[in-house]
């Protein structure tokens, strides 16, 4: 047997401090066949970041066939899936979202004609609570593809803002979380910001802008260590045949056919310029097929260039497909209580984008149980986003949610989150349901609005009405223009799709999305400036004059809440053995009963008056009576000592033959029966735990007090 130490020649490690951690990179020990594998450690987060490109082009498609995959590992935080299978099924939603964190900035800097497969896989081994994965895995992914030889015009580098009120938070710790008001994710290359994504409470433009410039200049560092990388280590990039296209017959057609083109893309109306589109497509195969015969292989680069080049030309001229202004709005429409029996809708309209949401309310049992590798192990309110094939006037079968529903569906619910009302005060799961109608752009902006008019005719008391705005960008050179509520159209074909939600207040949300390499500082505070005047509009002139406040009260279709408090130590007695306390309650009053650790109790049920029910019920089990208070109780059993008398259900007391009256007693039963139901102050508990009450201190406080009042009179 002959066995040989396995050698790494080509390992090296990059290291630097980061925010006041270590990160590190590590190259040539794993996964060597892949194009190019990187192990990213910050702190103790470590993630193995691959890069693999297929050796030949994908034949007929007319895009760039990448894939990032972020995939979460429960063994990263020590857990064992909570599935019957007990093994990592289909990614969680948070991984769905990390997924796209990473491709949204890294997919435009890629050669636009590259058909070969290019997969970025992040395996998550470990998880540092002070250092998040998901930035960890996106340096990693700027890191492998940047030193393989897959053609890439990066480096990219992410850091999360925070702000805690006061300061800025970079990379924020768990501690530093706690307090924090805001987590906004950017992904930028050495001179443009290629990515935001945020979450924020009410956060002011200004506050935004300025940590924007700062966390720019603060992910510089890594930029510089993976073009050290780069030099050091770096493949050369590989040759790839460049996707076909007929480009003579491309500038015939801008040459002869641009005008009728324009004639198109005139109009206001989605269905209108697709059938003009459809008849422009047969007459140019009609007139350039017999020369062309291959065009229609084609003909969605040559309409989609085409297009792009008409839109571009009109938006640097001042004129959009629809007509209107560069700051103007499309005509909007609000309505609430628009479905019968749900607990809370809202229908928002904006030109020829429709969203109807529909909110409901449950227990808090209902919330969302989380499985995954983040702290966060239960979610209480939930917005779900569909957009079914009708809505953009296809005729295809709606089947399982994708990566893009997932998407609009969180930045909705991060939208709001920062106005949802505290358990605390409204102690009800949440979950709202955004279904497009039709889209021709701004579908999620349109969501956010329908959500916030659901919620509020649903009676969730939010803190703050929110609306949703996009902002697009069209450039040539170095002058820009910027243009407020992008449809459909100028969304395919211009250069930016960037969302801001917010309150009057301040921004709530904002996520952006490019076609080009980036933004300069002065197109963010621009998109920044004409997003708040919009909304706030948008506020002002049609949500709140449909509704102006959340309803006084939940709709009569939702569970009505109660929520108490009781001890802890209590807890048990309200269960009962088995359950059987709790379930005897459930069945008698018909209420629905969740109890936390804490001793906090929700009692839910469609009737308020189970709901009280069920309360008293629970009031009685946990009553323990106040010291020097009286009570009206019941005589349920007597002894020669005294009589046992019930001050609550279930719950009685001693009153000794010595305390049963002012004057001295011989017989327990010349004074009292059972049945009788007789005035007792409580006194004490004694060491083992009895009750000790006296009828006697009763008469005479009770005499004292008519005394009293009779001196008054």
């Amino acid at each position: 047997m002959i066995i040989t130490q396995k050698q790494f020649p080509n390992y090296k490690k990059y290291e630097i401090m980061y925010e006041g951690r270590p990160l590190s990179m590590e190259v040539g020990k794993m996964a060597e066949l892949c194009n190019a594998a990187v192990l990213v450690k910050y702190g103790d987060t470590t993630v193995l970041v691959t890069c693999t490109a297929s050796a030949r082009p994908k034949d007929g498609i007319d895009y760039f066939p990448l894939s990032v995959d972020f995939n979460e590992k429960l063994y990263a935080v020590g857990r064992i899936p909570g599935s019957f299978m007990r093994r990592e099924g289909k990614p969680s939603l948070p991984a769905v979202l990390a997924s796209r964190l990473i491709d949204r900035p890294m997919r435009p800097l890629f050669p636009t004609d590259l058909r070969n497969d290019v997969v970025i896989a992040c395996e998550v081994l470990s998880v540092d609570r002070d250092c998040s994965p998901e930035i960890t895995a996106m340096i990693g992914a700027s890191a492998a593809v940047s030193i393989s030889d897959v053609p890439f015009n990066g480096p990219i580098a992410g850091i999360v803002l925070g702000w805690d009120g006061e300061k800025y938070l970079f990379n924020p710790t768990k501690a530093e979380r706690e307090h924090n008001r805001m987590t906004t994710t950017i992904a930028a290359t050495h001179k443009k910001i290629v990515m935001i994504e945020s979450e924020a409470d009410q956060v002011p433009e200004n506050v935004m802008y300025e940590g924007i410039v700062q966390a720019h200049e603060h992910l510089q560092p890594v930029l510089d260590l993976i073009d050290k990388m780069v030099a050091e280590i770096g493949k050369p990039k590989f040759e790839y045949e460049h996707a076909a296209f007929d480009q003579e017959l491309f500038d015939e057609l801008v040459e002869k056919e641009f005008e009728s083109m324009e004639h198109c893309m005139d109009t206001d109306d989605k269905n209108v310029r697709e059938a003009r589109v459809n008849e422009w497509i047969t007459m140019v195969q009609e007139k350039y097929g017999e020369e062309h015969p291959d065009m229609m292989q084609y003909m969605d680069e040559i309409l989609y260039k085409l297009q792009k080049k008409v839109v571009k030309k009109w938006l640097l001229a001042g004129k959009r497909v629809d007509g209107r202004q560069m700051n103007e709005i499309r005509p909007l429409a609000a309505e609430v209580g628009v479905i019968p029996v749900v607990h809370g809708s809202g229908l928002f309209t904006r030109g020829q984008t429709q969203v109807l949401s529909i909110a409901t309310l449950a227990t808090l049992s209902e919330s969302q149980k989380l499985d995954t590798i983040w702290e966060e192990e239960e979610k209480r309110f939930m917005h779900h986003y569909n957009m079914p094939s009708y809505s953009t006037g296809e005729a295809r079968a709606s089947r399982s949610t994708g990566r893009r529903e997932y998407g609009h569906g969180a930045l909705v619910e991060k939208a709001l989150e920062a106005v949802i009302p505290d358990v605390e005060d409204f102690p009800y799961a949440i979950r709202v349901v955004s279904e497009v109608l039709s889209s021709n752009g701004s579908t999620s902006q349109g969501s956010i609005c329908g959500t916030t008019l659901a919620l509020m005719d649903a009676g969730v008391p939010i803190k703050a009405p929110v609306a949703g705005i996009s902002c697009g960008l069209i450039q040539d050179g170095d002058d820009f223009t910027t243009f407020i509520d992008i449809q459909g159209v100028e969304d395919f074909h211009g250069e930016m799709d960037f969302k801001v939600a917010g309150t009057k207040k301040g921004i709530t949300a904002i996520q952006m999305d490019l076609k080009n390499d980036g933004l300069t500082m002065a197109i963010i505070k621009n998109a920044l400036d004409i997003t708040y005047d919009a909304r706030v509009q948008i506020l002002d002139q049609i949500m709140l004059p449909c509704i102006a406040e959340p309803r006084p009260e939940v709709s009569p279709y939702a569970p009505k809440m109660i929520t108490m408090k009781i001890d802890p130590d209590r807890i048990r007695e309200v269960i009962g053995k088995g359950g059987s306390v709790i379930q005897k309650i459930v069945a008698d009053t018909g209420a629905k009963i969740d109890i936390d650790d804490d001793g906090t109790i929700h009692i839910a049920s469609a009737d308020a008056a189970a709901c009280d029910a069920a309360k008293k019920c629970i009031d009685d089990i946990v009553f323990v009576p106040e010291v020097g208070k009286l009570y009206y109780g019941r005589v349920v059993r007597l002894m020669q000592f005294g009589a046992f008398v019930e001050i609550a259900p279930g719950k009685d007391g001693l009153v000794h033959i010595s305390k049963l009256d002012k004057k001295r007693v011989e017989k327990v039963e010349d004074v009292v029966t059972v049945g009788d139901m007789i005035w007792v102050k409580f006194m004490e508990i004694d060491e083992k735990g009895r009750w000790n009450l006296s009828r006697k201190d009763a008469l005479l406080e009770i005499e004292a007090q008519q005394a009293a009042a009779a001196k008054e009179q």
